[in-house]
């Protein structure tokens, strides 16, 4: 099972935006990073682990380890109502970021995917590494 680590930054909310993710593989290690001008935190978190899937166009199984609740929540709980829903919240509004969800969700049906909440800024190296190039990234614009 191939390891995902991935983390989105921005400074300020909307604003420059970056994000980050590492792809464990075994023994290969490969980090992939970007930035955007005028986004959010939470776009930039879906945009990581879109990004990180996206680099595989046969199928596999993937464990994405994420501090996004957001990201986490989303994917695994809130969308599948969203989609009953027309792409409605439960508060009749519409979904924000719904293309990214929906960019999202169709990698995850794809591949086989499990997803991790690990608590942000702790004691993972690889979290951790993934929040600082993200950082960076964002610093970039």
């Amino acid at each position: 099972m191939i390891k995902i680590y991935t983390d989105g930054s921005c400074i300020g909310n909307p604003g420059a935006g970056g994000w980050a993710a590492i792809i464990l593989d075994g023994k290969n290690e490969k980090i992939i990073s970007g930035n955007k001008n005028n986004t959010t935190n939470n776009q930039m978190e879906l945009f990581a682990a879109i990004k990180a899937l996206s680099n595989f166009n046969k199928k596999k199984s993937f464990k994405i380890f994420t501090d996004s609740n957001y990201v986490k929540d989303g994917i695994t709980k809130w969308i599948k109502n969203w989609e009953k829903n027309n792409w409605k919240t439960s508060a009749k509004k519409p979904v924000k970021n719904q293309e990214l969800w929906k960019k999202l969700d169709k990698l995850v049906k794809f591949h086989d995917v499990k997803w991790e909440w690990i608590k942000g800024h702790s004691t993972n190296i690889y979290n951790n590494l993934a929040d600082e190039l993200a950082k960076k990234a964002a610093e970039k614009n």
